[in-house]
């Protein structure tokens, strides 16, 4: 079982910056991934970017060179620090771990950029 629990969302100007960051617990040492997914009003849900043990760092097109993801294995955190922000932007962010065939869900976190 892994728990995930998220911060960081909130109203950010267009232009502006946020870090959102996830907790991992529980039985996280068979974790093989760990990632941001983004859901926007009336799309689907999509990958933003994730951090595996094997393959290392991959990340949407639409938000190469302005999100950067990091994982601490110390912490068992993952961040996504979002920079260059857009109204596009705007979504609900989901963590996601992986383990095997199982999917572990954060509860998300609202992003808004607007000005």
């Amino acid at each position: 079982q892994v728990h995930l629990v998220e911060s960081g969302g909130g109203l950010v100007q267009p232009g502006g910056s946020l870090r959102l960051s996830c907790a991992a617990s529980g039985s996280i040492r068979a974790i093989e991934s760990l990632g941001w997914y983004r859901q926007a009003p009336g799309k689907q849900r999509e990958l933003v970017a994730t951090f595996s043990r094997d393959v290392g760092t991959n990340y949407a097109d639409s938000v190469k060179g302005r999100f950067t993801i990091s994982r601490d294995n110390a912490k068992n955190t993952v961040d996504l620090q979002m920079n260059s922000l857009k109204p596009e932007d705007t979504a609900v962010y989901y963590c996601n771990a992986k383990w095997g065939r199982i999917d572990y869900w954060g509860k998300g976190t609202l992003v808004t950029v607007s000005s």
